[in-house]
């Protein structure tokens, strides 16, 4: 063998950097990490309290890396409501598509949109107000609420055409399933007694007791 000639190993030592979909990856694990510290935070002090220098301080990072993964204050709590608005509206869309009667979709629907709002991005949903946000964002929120409520009253119409639901003033409805359930996301104790599921189920069935057909 010639004196400048190298030896390679058959097998490559593996590189010390990371490729481009574990970069990805590290992005995407810091960014969730982000975006939950700060839906605690603002579901734990509010909207006004709350602050993006303690969302950093909570992770050890510097305020100019939330900026880095999610922007402004006011573009990281539009991050926090959208990840909410999206698992009701999949809770929904799952719900229109199962089989059953109205009444039945509506039901599991309904279980799924009180466990959501007891989770963190659904409770934040819930406790966060329109004022608080530019009227460009306040009016795609109320647009992507509309949608859950259009949902929810689809099923409710639905379950009065198969007569699994009784008739009912479909609004009115609606709106009194909705409060129901929305305010767990202010009561409900994650440390307490009773799971998400388990207050998703005594609520839902004495919410839709007043829907359910006489004789």
């Amino acid at each position: 063998m010639p004196k400048s000639a190298v030896p390679v190993s058959a097998t490559a030592a593996p590189s010390p950097f990371r490729n481009k979909a574990e970069r990805e990856q590290d992005r995407a694990d810091k960014r969730e990490a982000v975006l939950l510290a700060a839906v605690r935070m603002f579901n734990a002090r509010g909207y006004h309290a709350a602050s993006l220098d303690d969302v950093a301080a909570s992770l050890g990072v510097s305020k100019p890396t939330i900026y880095h993964y999610l922007g402004n204050k006011e573009q990281v709590l539009v991050e926090c409501v959208n990840r909410g608005l999206s698992m009701l509206r999949e809770a929904a869309d799952k719900a229109a598509d199962a089989p059953g009667s109205g009444h039945d979709r509506l039901r599991a629907f309904l279980l799924r949109y009180a466990c959501i709002n007891m989770d963190d991005f659904g409770r934040c949903v819930i406790r966060t107000n329109e004022e608080v946000l530019s009227l460009d964002s306040a009016t795609r929120f109320r647009a992507r609420k509309r949608e859950i409520d259009d949902a929810v009253r689809g099923m409710i119409a639905e379950g009065m055409a198969d007569g699994s639901i009784a008739p009912v003033d479909i609004r009115f409805a609606s709106f009194t399933l909705a409060g129901a359930l929305n305010w767990p996301a202010r009561w409900h104790d994650p440390d307490g007694p009773l799971s998400p599921e388990e207050v998703a189920e005594k609520l839902v069935d004495i919410a839709l007791g007043g829907l359910t057909p006489r004789g």
